[in-house]
């Protein structure tokens, strides 16, 4: 049963042989690259370049394309259930890596306590890609909200005199539309950043306190097993040399120490043979891995909250955004100054065009960059865990 689910998740995971071992000059390359200084903002770029990264964003564009040829004209701008949302898009089951189904088959054959530890990393994993689904619903409801507005500036754009009361009259009834929808970037989205970011800090906490836990328990079986080595062949040199000693001086009673001998050294060898082999075994060598398995779930959390922290700052200045642009609209259609809307059009909307679409595309890409992030730190876990299935 382990080894079949060990081959499905290679296959679908696509892993290959672990990576080539440093050579002659493998320390100096390292000490070279972290001698040079890092750019932050090149690699932070070059993060989008990737290909990988277009690879998750084509399958977004797919998936959304997919999504709205099947669903006709389903309008998300009413959808603010999250579960509805998620009937319509569905990222995480077409995105995920690994499946959230093969890792549960995977941890029903696992009874190590740590274990409880990384399937937590997994369940939090998955609940953050719902949350990075439900923001693309909310960047397609700004979208939607943009056009809305793109229209009024449209018709604020005509000559005055080329201006009917029909215009004015569509352009008093799209803002108020938009004034009256709910705000895409609601409190709510707000709220689950920060629950989400308290399970990650309780997460992290956990799981680093359990790989301190278990690198301490290594470091004592080494060291318990090193001093056992070491008395087993302290006791048998001074057994050895007590029995020459005695041979020596009494010549004749040399035949009957020479078994003796030969008793107490085979012994020693043997247990020397069954301490090394037992360094090797599951105790030790088991140990080591789960250290570098609670490692590798510690350095996923950490880059989900970073991800997490990046998008929240964003989805909190285009919520301020969008409150600001409700507060507008409502403003131009209570106050009803033909004479005035053009001006307000123009500098309320107009003018911060570019720089609201720059923010949802930010936007968009930290969401593809978080999936991306997501997939290769679950990748490379499943990976060391597929070792010992």
């Amino acid at each position: 049963m382990y080894s079949q689910i060990r081959k499905t998740l290679c296959s679908k995971l696509m892993i290959k042989s672990p990576l080539p071992k440093q050579g002659r000059h493998g320390k100096e390359d390292v000490v070279d690259s972290l001698m040079r200084k890092p750019n932050v903002n090149e690699e932070y770029k070059e993060a989008f370049r990737t290909k990988s990264y277009i690879e998750i964003c084509n399958k977004v564009q797919d998936q959304l394309e997919m999504r709205s040829l099947t669903s006709g004209d389903l309008d998300l701008d009413h959808v603010h259930d999250d579960e509805e949302g998620r009937q319509y898009l569905r990222l995480s089951e077409y995105l995920l890596q690994p499946h959230q189904e093969t890792l549960t088959s995977m941890f029903d054959h696992m009874t190590s306590n740590h274990h409880q530890f990384l399937l937590n990393y997994f369940n939090i994993s998955l609940e953050a890609t719902k949350i990075c689904e439900s923001l693309f619903t909310n960047v397609h409801q700004a979208r939607n909200g943009y056009r809305a507005i793109k229209t009024v500036t449209k018709l604020m754009k005509r000559d005055s005199g080329n201006r009917t009361h029909n215009h004015y009259h569509r352009a008093y009834k799209t803002l108020a539309s938009f004034a009256r929808r709910g705000n895409p970037f609601p409190t709510t989205t707000l709220e689950k950043f920060l629950v989400l970011h308290d399970n990650h800090v309780n997460l992290l906490q956990e799981l680093t306190s359990q790989h301190r836990k278990t690198k301490r328990r290594t470091k004592f079986i080494r060291l318990i097993k090193r001093g056992m080595t070491s008395f087993i062949v302290t006791a048998c040199g001074a057994l050895v040399i007590a029995f020459l000693v005695l041979a020596m001086h009494i010549a004749t009673a040399g035949l009957a120490a020479a078994p003796g001998l030969v008793i107490i050294c085979t012994l020693g060898l043997f247990m020397m043979k069954k301490t090394r082999r037992d360094e090797r075994e599951w105790n030790v060598a088991r140990l080591d891995e789960v250290v570098e398995q609670l490692d590798m779930a510690a350095r996923g959390v950490y880059i989900m909250m970073n991800d997490f922290d990046t998008m929240s700052r964003l989805v909190r200045r285009l919520h301020d955004e969008m409150e600001h642009r409700k507060f507008v609209a409502e403003i131009c259609v209570r106050k009803g100054k033909n004479e005035m809307l053009k001006e307000v059009i123009e500098r309320e909307f107009q003018m911060h065009e570019c720089c609201f679409l720059e923010q949802l595309e930010e936007l968009e890409k930290q969401i593809c960059l978080c999936f991306l992030d997501i997939n290769r730190s679950r990748r490379l876990l499943v990976r060391e865990m597929v070792k010992w299935c």
